[in-house]
């Protein structure tokens, strides 16, 4: 062999290996993202997070629970793909400080205890419970179901007849009822009666779907913001994590119930989501929230096996990663890389390699 074609193979072996560095599969990714997040973003002398990584301009010294509810579900992501590692531990401590045992019942306030009081929003630690009750059936780790079944009693305490049912977003406020707090509502205790078979979950569950979609579900079914209370206005903003919720309890009562109606419901929906979201190429900004709706299409995907479901999401992630990445391998389009956004993408990568859409 010459020198010309040595040097030709040579250069093609270095391009590819750039290549592969510029653009490397979702389980590099997530390694990458979360180390960033171990090295930017955590205090290891708190065990607590910064919100972002411009600490100094921070509101809080630590960060709100609402980033963390995003860690821990990514991290449940992770073991997922790596059985028999152990990413939660480290984040659930750092929840465990946002205990509070005021009365009437025990939940998680929105910041850390020690460094002050603060309220306490029944979303918030409904998305714990989910990272939590996931984390329980493949483990089967007790506090992960203790903690989660704590959690229902406490939201519970949020739902009246105000508005003909449903939940307040809010422990105290009594202004409005979301589908953010609804939405995740229905699929806690969904899982709990998945665990439990005890009847008053599914109960639970069903009524506050009912009122759900009777309220705060688009006509092209997609779902709105909230309702007001009392004048029974619709916030008609539209989330996908909103319609997230709701496809993925629909999805699980197909699975849990075989009645084929949950299922066509939840193809609606799918249809509808991916209409109004997915524009030219891309859903809108708020990762997380992309996140929490990829929840539903992939359950749904595990039922239907329609690729449709995902390949939009593929071409999302991709863009965020090629378009929306800084030298730190930290994504978000601020110069201020947050650490809800990092979990949240950590978590379409685990949810997208976990699916086998993409492989190394």
């Amino acid at each position: 062999m010459g020198l010309k074609p040595i040097f030709i193979l040579l250069l093609a072996c270095l391009t590819g290996v750039n290549a592969g560095a510029q653009n490397p599969g979702y389980k590099s990714r997530i390694r990458l993202l979360y180390a960033a997040i171990n090295s930017k973003l955590f205090d290891a002398k708190t065990g607590l997070y910064y919100e972002t990584t411009d600490i100094s301009k921070n509101e809080n010294p630590h960060s709100w629970l609402w980033p963390l509810c995003a860690l821990i579900q990514a991290t449940n992501e992770m073991e997922n793909l790596e059985p028999g590692k152990n990413y939660m531990e480290r984040v659930t401590k750092a929840i465990d400080q946002y205990y509070s045992n005021k009365p009437p019942l025990p939940a998680y306030q929105d910041y850390p205890y020690q460094e002050r009081v603060s309220s306490r929003f029944y979303d918030d630690n409904q998305w714990v419970a989910i990272a939590y009750l996931d984390a329980y059936h493949r483990n089967h780790k007790k506090k992960y179901l203790d903690d989660a079944k704590m959690i229902c009693r406490f939201m519970l305490g949020g739902l009246d007849t105000a508005a003909g049912g449903g939940l307040y977003w809010k422990e105290g406020d009594k202004t409005t009822k979301n589908t953010c707090s609804n939405g995740p509502a229905i699929l806690v205790a969904l899982q709990l009666f998945e665990i439990t078979h005890k009847p008053e979950y599914l109960n639970t569950a069903l009524a506050v779907y009912k009122w759900t979609n009777q309220h705060l579900q688009s006509p092209e079914g997609i779902y709105y913001d909230n309702i007001k209370i009392p004048s029974l206005a619709i916030a008609k903003a539209t989330y996908t994590y909103n319609t997230g919720t709701m496809l993925q309890a629909n999805v699980l009562l197909y699975n849990l119930t075989h009645d084929k109606r949950y299922l066509d419901e939840a193809e609606r929906i799918a249809k509808a989501g991916k209409q109004h979201f997915f524009k030219d190429g891309r859903l809108p900004g708020n990762y997380w929230f992309n996140a929490v709706m990829l929840r539903g299409y992939a359950a749904l995907y595990k039922v239907d096996k329609n690729k449709g479901w995902i390949d939009f999401y593929r071409q999302d992630a991709e863009a965020v990663w090629n378009t929306e990445r800084d030298a730190d391998n930290m994504v978000g389009k601020k110069q201020a890389k947050s650490l809800i956004d990092q979990a949240a993408m950590i978590e379409i990568y685990a949810r997208l390699q976990e699916l086998s859409l993409n492989k190394e």
